[in-house]
């Protein structure tokens, strides 16, 4: 009972503690996301005789030189339509909203909610101050006229008050979000010590592998620890592959998209492709999260622009679906698509963009240890259990054998 209640009593201080600092647990979890990439361009560099140490530290120096060097090839264009793109997306949905009030009759004007997306009662539904109420009219020589430019009037009050509404409500609705999933931009200082402990750490666990395996390991039982070298193993394999596989998804998907939508014209395609790119390092939302402005920026020309920049962005996933992710998934971890969206819901609601990143990642992590620690250990007990309760087979030859050695 004692044991019981430590044990019960561990694992409360130890959720607390999770629940506490999970953004710290969070980063940690990215460093050795990203160390096990790391490791691997180690090991190939280890065979030229290259310390583990300094090998570590000349793949990270090399990938921010790259990148930076990419960075600063794209940066006068990246920053002109990073800039047109914040001033024209407003526009653009405002032209979404306009084309939604324009199809307003029928099934689709319920779904999309008709002319009360742009307007709200007490704003332009309401007359101007200064307007004729309802009642009696006295007609005058010139009733027509000012009843016209009364209109008129009214019209253009309705108009401006319209536009800075959805512009209010836009950004309002923005900035929510961004204090939602992006709580850690508000604080330079913590993004800023978020990352160099995502680089420290990557570069101190690929140095050093075995010295971390070792004192894992040391932790469990004697009879666990094959089992826990076996989880160790699978679980470095799968998020060695995941990550890869996501680098190189989010280059080809940034470039194919930055390309298209070249050939399509439409305004602000690097910066689009650039967030293609990086939206894609998240599975099932990022993409759907990425073509929002990208089709938004279409109605800048017209809905059938718009319609056909959707029907580009459907087609880039459905090859990177069907062609791209199976080819370099080939042998890795088929996770159910149901219980990725499920598991990334609940991680960006409990503990926001960061959650959302590594949410696809754990799963991974959680469905190795339950097949090798549940599933594997479950059908082997099952195994030797039908055998040992199996009759033994009947050989002639060892019988007959056994009759021709003399009794003692």
């Amino acid at each position: 009972m004692v044991r019981a209640s430590g044990l019960v009593l561990a694992m409360y201080l130890g959720l607390r503690l999770l629940w506490f600092a999970n953004a710290l647990f969070l980063v940690t979890f990215l460093g050795v996301l990203f160390a096990i990439a790391i490791s691997a361009g180690v090991d190939r560099l280890q065979r030229l005789r290259i310390p583990r140490g300094a090998g570590a530290a000349i793949i990270v120096l090399a990938f921010f030189g790259l990148l930076f060097g990419f960075g600063a090839w794209l940066a006068p264009t990246i920053r002109s339509q990073g800039t047109e793109l914040r001033q024209k997306l407003p526009v653009a949905v405002e032209r979404v909203q306009q084309w939604v009030n324009k199809k307003q009759s029928g099934l689709f004007g319920i779904i999309l909610g008709g002319t009360d997306v742009v307007t709200k009662p007490g704003r332009a539904d309401t007359p101007a101050a200064g307007a004729a109420q309802p009642g009696p009219s006295v007609a005058t020589p010139d009733s027509g006229t000012a009843a016209t430019a009364a209109a008129v009037t009214g019209a253009r009050g309705a108009k401006g008050a319209a536009a800075p509404e959805l512009q209010d409500r836009l950004q309002e609705k923005l900035s929510g979000a961004s204090r939602y999933l992006f709580p850690f931009l508000t604080h330079t200082v913590e993004a800023f010590g978020g990352v160099l402990i995502v680089i420290f750490l990557s570069i101190y666990l690929a140095a050093d592998p075995e010295l971390y395996r070792r004192g894992a390991l040391a932790l469990l039982p004697a009879r666990r620890r094959n089992q826990g070298a076996e989880v160790m193993n699978r679980v470095t394999v799968v998020l060695r592959k995941w990550l890869v596989t996501q680098l190189i998804a989010m280059v080809v998907i940034g470039t194919v998209t930055t390309i298209v939508l070249l050939i399509l014209k439409v305004k602000a395609a690097f910066a689009l492709g650039l967030l293609a790119g990086l939206f894609e390092f998240i599975p099932t939302v990022g993409p759907l999260l990425s073509a929002v402005p990208g089709v938004a920026m279409g109605f800048l020309d017209s809905p059938e622009k718009a319609a056909t920049v959707a029907i580009a962005y459907w087609g880039i996933q459905f090859l990177e679906n069907h062609v791209l992710i199976p080819l370099l998934m080939k042998g890795g971890m088929d996770l159910p698509p149901a219980l990725t969206v499920i598991t990334q819901a609940l991680l960006a609601l409990v503990f926001g963009f960061l959650g959302l990143m590594v949410a696809v990642p754990l799963l991974a992590t959680v469905m190795v240890v339950v097949q090798v620690l549940y599933v594997e250990q479950r059908a082997a007990d099952e195994k030797s259990s039908q055998s040992a309760s199996a009759p033994t087979p009947f050989d002639p030859e060892l019988d007959e054998a056994l009759e021709t050695v003399p009794a003692r």
